[in-house]
């Protein structure tokens, strides 16, 4: 399997962002959404910030308050009732906090390389269901303008809501459009048969894993006829939970999605999944191997080390450009080409899912 990462990673890390404000600090800017707006290439990234905290005997995390419309600033004391063991969420008696508050930053790019970033958050968590934050980006481009899915957290768990916009400057709110708790979802580039598809991720039950399942709409909003779709794999690299990463692209073949999975050491590798042209909501191949998995220092260490994630991928003229989140801080470009992942796919040969 040929990919190519670029010689300039990582291509955007924390120093290049500016915090949103001064007792901030950025500690990730990762798991950006892409997209093509005339020649400009578009980042939406995730941006995680924790306040500056000089303060050994506590932790201080953020929490958005949606009538004020600012962070208010939690102290935990590091004490041995709070659980301070996952470095991304801290466990107390009275609920579970994110150790930052992520939210999301455009950025713009003639070459896909070189990138001048927003000074300030371009889209800030702004309801009840964003307090903790709004996370991971995807963004689809249907009838002319770009629908931009996100994970919402907050105590009332992780739902998926939805923005659009036409030039990434002004944005519409378009509600919850899945509840609780669901993430990881991307919607396809257009109609099949009528109908409006939806790749997303349930959270697991006492039965269920964290699986990818696919779903339909008449109007982007409300969300029906929800079937599994495919699942962790036993002892192999993705035995853990697995996702969709980019939006689903259209091959001779079929459907091409980029999805994420991880073993059950949290190790996240990228792989491929290819569906069926008319009905997306069946399997014909899927990587017995990653098309990607950490490698590099920048990906193998960080605030969350030995990760690759993507968000979004560009597709143009055969070529694939898949723009990763690596180790929960920095971002990361490679290439490759749709012929080289259906060759990874045994050309359709039927992988057992």
């Amino acid at each position: 399997m040929v990919i190519i990462r670029s010689a300039n990673n990582p291509i955007i890390v924390p120093s290049d962002v500016t915090a949103s404000r001064a007792d901030m600090e950025v500690i990730g800017v990762f798991n950006a959404g892409v997209a093509k707006l005339g020649s400009e290439v578009i980042l939406l990234l995730r941006v995680a910030e924790r306040p500056i905290n000089d303060d050994p005997s506590i932790y201080v995390t953020p929490v958005f308050e949606p009538e004020s419309g600012e962070l208010r600033l939690h102290s935990i004391p590091r004490s041995p009732e709070n659980d301070f063991s996952d470095v991304r969420v801290i466990k107390t008696p009275a609920g579970n906090y994110l150790t930052s508050i992520s939210h999301m930053r455009v950025a713009r790019s003639d070459n896909g390389i070189d990138f001048a970033i927003d000074e300030k958050p371009t889209v800030f968590p702004e309801t009840i269901y964003e307090k903790f934050g709004i996370e991971d980006p995807r963004i689809t481009q249907l009838n002319g303008r770009y629908y931009i899915t996100y994970s919402a957290i907050s105590e009332y768990g992780i739902v998926t809501a939805m923005i659009s916009t036409s030039d990434f400057r002004s944005f519409k709110r378009e509600g919850n459009i899945f509840h609780p708790d669901n993430k990881d979802v991307v919607i396809f580039p257009e109609r099949i048969a009528g109908k409006y598809y939806a790749l997303h991720r349930p959270s697991c039950s006492h039965y269920g894993r964290p699986e990818m399942w696919i779903a339909e709409s008449s109007d982007l909003l409300q969300w029906g006829n929800h079937r599994f779709l495919a699942g962790v794999r036993e002892g192999l690299w993705d035995d853990g939970r697995i996702g969709a990463s980019a939006v689903p692209f259209l091959t001779e073949q079929g459907w091409l999605e980029i999805y994420h999975g991880a073993d059950k050491e949290n190790r996240y590798c990228v792989g491929a999944m290819l569906l069926d042209k008319d009905d997306p909501g069946k399997v014909i191949a899927r990587s017995e191997l990653p098309l990607m998995e950490p490698e590099q220092p920048f990906e193998l260490e960080g605030f969350f080390g030995n990760v690759i994630f993507p968000c979004g991928a560009l597709v143009e003229n055969g070529k694939i450009g898949i723009y990763y989140g690596a180790g929960d801080t920095s971002i990361g470009y490679a290439e490759t080409t749709v012929d080289d992942v259906l060759n990874h796919l045994g050309l359709g040969r039927t992988i057992h899912v």
